[in-house]
């Protein structure tokens, strides 16, 4: 499960989730929610688009399940997308666990994203949470300490422990200082976790091409600037700490977030 908004810093937990569903090529979710008691429509407004026939659609913010067939008959996918809704979370959440139970799911893993204070020549760092603490440590992940406001991922997470379905939720660490941009390397990071922890099959190669081309473009900006350079330097030293949301300031680099997306707007 991933879902746009404040869980998905630089879209990489909804870009990993959207992955796994177009290498199936699976277009059309077999359950949606409708979003009529859930979202603030005047925030998040319907859009209009007009097809290649010149019929115009209007698109609501519909959480969507998908269905993902195993090739090896062992185990199904369920992919679930959407938007954080606005409003009744727990009844949001009950709908949501109860498409899971209806389907059988044995496990859930919840990916998101949050910006911190870590260098984009780094390794993603992913931290875990889980119903089952133990979990954490059977798959190697740096244990989350963060304490304070959650999104849907974290109350989805309490909504699979409360009808004792196992749950976990990743989350990447992505460089505050690319907070503008959709960052396919903190995507590739979690789509690879979950990909190894839910035993599935599926070729990363287009995402990894994606993400090795976003560092060639990051790495070209962080060339034409020393202040960038001597920032991205102080941050490696601190590579091997384990990030968390509380620790970013973003009062620290105003001057340096506005110089790094001008340079790759410009690149675009």
């Amino acid at each position: 499960m991933a879902f746009e908004g404040w869980n998905d810093a630089c879209d990489a937990a909804s870009g990993a989730a959207e992955y796994f569903v177009a290498q199936a090529g699976v277009t059309e979710p077999f359950a949606v929610i409708d979003p009529e008691e859930f979202f603030d429509f005047q925030v998040r407004r319907p859009e209009v688009s007009i097809d290649d026939g010149g019929t115009r659609r209007l698109t609501w913010p519909t959480t969507k399940f998908f269905a993902l067939p195993d090739p090896t008959d062992e185990r199904d996918l369920v992919v679930v997308l959407g938007e954080e809704p606005s409003f009744r979370w727990k009844t949001f959440a009950r709908q949501v666990t109860q498409v899971l139970a209806e389907m059988d799911v044995e496990e859930v893993v919840l990916l998101g994203a949050f910006i911190g204070q870590v260098a984009h020549t780094r390794p993603v760092p992913v931290v875990g949470a889980a119903t089952d603490p133990d979990v954490i440590d059977r798959y190697e992940l740096a244990r989350s300490s963060y304490e304070g406001p959650t999104g849907i991922i974290g109350v989805l997470q309490e909504a699979c422990r409360e009808v004792g379905l196992p749950a976990m939720s990743l989350w990447a660490a992505t460089p505050h200082y690319l907070a503008a941009n959709p960052n396919p390397k903190a995507a590739l990071a979690l789509a690879g976790r979950a990909r190894d922890i839910l035993h599935l099959r599926c070729d990363m190669s287009r995402l990894k091409e994606a993400a090795e081309e976003f560092d060639r473009r990051v790495a070209d900006a962080v060339e034409a600037s020393d202040d960038l350079a001597e920032y991205v330097a102080d941050l490696e030293e601190d590579g091997d700490s384990v990030p968390s949301p509380a620790d970013f300031d973003p009062a620290l680099t105003d001057d340096l977030v506005e110089e790094i997306e001008s340079f790759l707007r410009d690149q675009d």
